[in-house]
């Protein structure tokens, strides 16, 4: 994700030079095509350029808004992550008691593995979104546990269940009442609701007509723009048309790297930072001395 306000050129021209290049030689063809063939025959309709603009004016801006749409909702998802990791390490430390059936030591073994196990949760739903292969969970889970949810083709939902089941466990023993499991079980399926949500925005292709048709049509309308100007100012055309055509694609390209918000892209959501931000908040909340750093900007211009 962008933290700055303020990007170096060499970023943009990194983001946009081909699109810039690709509208000077689509501009310089059209120039050519209509000066030396199609001028002699006819000259190019105004209103061409003229409501083609517009209407790509409002199709690429719903297809920017709906990729907006996907990137807030995923950042959202992850930002629900962050405030019930913390309610749920809270509820494990605070509203579990040892008893006559279950003793203090074992309750604090409880606790720490239904903590630690979260925390894999979280590395192994960011590596599935990731496409990663990263094997970070691997760190909280216990040998007995890897061998459990060994073969499972959803790690992620597997961890959950053994979170439900040590839960259920707690409340057999009478670790925790009634209403108190009502509460902690509530955290698992939210823990769930946005396991699937993160699942459904990875899953779910854009259209890919859309980028498709708005590809050919903002070349149709630098196409039809630089024939029709170039009949009033000459091969000036080519440089209004290339920096309508720049403008239309560099919009166009901004949605397109929206859509897909857990990539490892400047402009993705930062799950490495927000993993990395849980994980340390709840080991500082177990009181662990061993704390990893908290995950650094790229430059100061983004973080991952």
């Amino acid at each position: 994700m962008i933290i700055t306000y303020k990007l170096p050129i060499h970023r943009i021209v990194e983001g946009t030079w081909k699109s810039f290049v690709f509208s000077i030689l689509t501009c310089f063809a059209a120039y050519f095509i209509n000066e030396l063939w199609l001028k002699n025959y006819f000259s190019f309709p105004v209103f061409v350029p003229t409501v083609l603009g517009t209407a790509l004016a409002f199709f690429i801006g719903f297809n920017n808004n709906q990729a907006y749409d996907r990137w807030w909702e995923a950042r959202k998802i992850w930002g629900s992550l962050v405030n019930n990791s913390r309610t749920w390490a809270r509820q494990i430390l605070y509203y579990t008691q040892a008893g006559s059936s279950i003793s203090l030591p074992e309750l604090q073994t409880k606790k720490e593995r239904l903590i630690k196990r979260h925390i894999a949760f979280l590395y192994a739903l960011k590596a599935y979104l990731r496409d990663s292969g990263e094997q970070d969970y691997l760190n909280y889970l216990s040998a007995e546990e890897v061998a459990e949810t060994a073969g499972q083709t959803n790690l992620h939902n597997a961890i959950l269940s053994l979170q439900a089941k040590d839960l259920e466990w707690l409340y057999q023993n009478k670790s925790i009442d009634g209403f108190k499991f009502i509460e902690m079980n509530g955290m698992i399926t939210a823990f769930c609701d946005d396991m699937g949500k993160s699942e459904r925005i990875k899953n779910t292709i854009f259209p890919t007509t859309y980028n498709y048709y708005a590809r050919g049509f903002i070349w149709f309308f630098i196409y039809s723009a630089t024939m029709t100007i170039g009949n009033s100012i000459g091969i000036w055309a080519v440089v209004f048309g290339t920096l309508l055509g720049y403008v239309f694609f560099t919009i166009q390209t901004i949605g397109k790297i929206l859509l897909n918000p857990f990539e490892a892209i400047p402009t993705g959501i930062p799950v490495d930072q927000i993993t990395r931000t849980i994980e340390i908040n709840l080991l500082e909340m177990m009181g662990e001395e061993n704390i990893p750093e908290p995950v650094k900007s790229i430059d100061g211009e983004y973080i991952m």
